[in-house]
C-alpha cells in the first residue's frame, strides 16, 4: 500500500526520522545527520535527499527560532549586519549544490559528512571553551559595565558566516553547529545571544536555498518527502525539551553520530559500486 507516491514502511521511517531530527535540534542540533542518512537509505538520490530534507526541516528552524524571540531582540543590529553574508553563502552553496554535476556532490557528501560529524564530537569541547571564554570577558570588563551584547560584526565574523552560508547551502549538516563556534569566539555576549543569532542565521540560509531550489530546482524536490519531514520535526521540535530532560546530550551525539556513519558508509558504498 502506498500513500503520497511512498510506501507505508517509508513514510514511517521517515516520519520518526523526522520527529527525532526536530528534537536532536533542539537539545544538540544536526538533526540533519538524522533524516539524510535515513533518505539515502530508502533510496532518494543523494542531491533529492538533500534538498528536499533542507526544506522539510524549516518548519523545524522558524519554530527554534521564535523561541529565541527576546534574545534576538537584544542582538537586533548585529544580526541585521550579520543576515546578509548568511543569505549570499546561502545562495552559493545552493548554486554550487545545483550546478556542479550530481557525481561532485556524491564523491564530496562523505567528506563533509566527516566534516560534520567531527564538529558533533567536538561540540562539547567547543562549547566549554566558548563558554570559559565568555566568562573572561565578563571577567575583563570595567565594574558595572556588561559585556555588549549588540556590537559591530568584525570583517572576521563577516567573512566567517559568509562561509557557513555556503557550507550550509550546499550541505546542510552541521552548520548550526559550526556558527555556534564561530559566534561564540567572535560574537560579543552570551551563549544564549551567540544561539538566537546561529537559529536565525540557520533560518536565514536555509530559507535563501529553498527559493533557490524552487527557481532552479523545483522537478528534484521530492514533496512527499518535504511535507513528511516539515510535519516530523515540527513535531520534534516541540518534545525536543521533553526529551532533552530525560536523555543526555551524549546519548543523543552518539545517535547522529552511529546514523552519520551509516550515511557515510551507503555512499561510499555506491561509490566503489558505482
Amino acid at each position: 500500500m502506498e500513500l503520497l507516491g511512498l510506501g507505508l514502511d517509508q513514510i514511517l521511517i521517515i516520519a520518526l526520522a523526522a520527529i527525532w531530527a526536530g528534537a536532536i535540534n533542539v537539545v544538540v542540533g544536526s538533526g540533519t545527520l538524522v533524516t539524510f542518512p535515513v533518505l539515502v537509505a530508502v533510496g532518494f538520490p543523494p542531491v533529492t535527499a538533500t534538498i528536499s530534507n533542507a526544506m522539510g526541516l524549516i518548519a523545524g528552524n522558524v519554530t527554534g527560532t521564535l523561541g529565541y524571540r527576546r534574545e534576538i531582540a537584544q542582538v537586533r543590529t548585529t544580526l541585521l549586519r550579520l543576515v546578509p553574508a548568511s543569505l549570499v553563502g546561502g545562495v552559493v552553496g545552493a548554486l554550487l549544490l545545483l550546478t556542479l554535476p550530481e557525481q561532485v556532490f556524491e564523491t564530496v557528501a562523505p567528506l563533509l559528512i566527516v566534516v560534520a560529524l567531527g564538529f558533533v564530537l567536538g561540540q562539547p569541547r567547543l562549547k566549554k571553551w566558548v563558554a570559559s571564554r565568555a566568562a573572561r570577558a565578563r571577567d575583563e570588563q570595567p565594574a558595572g559595565r556588561p559585556v555588549d551584547p549588540d556590537p559591530r560584526p568584525s570583517a572576521a565574523l563577516t567573512a566567517l558566516v559568509f562561509g557557513a552560508g555556503v557550507y550550509g547551502g550546499y550541505f546542510v549538516a552541521a552548520q548550526g553547529v559550526l556558527l555556534v563556534g564561530i559566534l561564540g569566539v567572535f560574537l560579543a555576549g552570551t551563549m544564549q545571544h551567540a544561539n538566537a543569532v546561529k537559529n536565525a542565521l540557520v533560518l536565514t540560509v536555509n530559507l535563501t536555498a529553498a527559493a533557490s531550489y524552487l527557481l532552479l530546482a523545483f522537478d528534484r524536490i521530492a514533496w512527499p518527502v518535504v511535507l513528511i519531514v516539515a510535519v516530523g520535526s515540527t513535531i520534534g521540535g516541540f518534545a525536543g525539551a521533553w526529551v532533552g530532560r530525560r536523555l543526555s546530550p551524549g546519548v543523543l551525539r552518539g545517535v547522529i553520530v552511529v546514523l552519520g556513519l551509516v550515511a557515510l558508509g551507503v555512499m561510499v558504498r555506491d561509490l566503489v559500486v558505482g
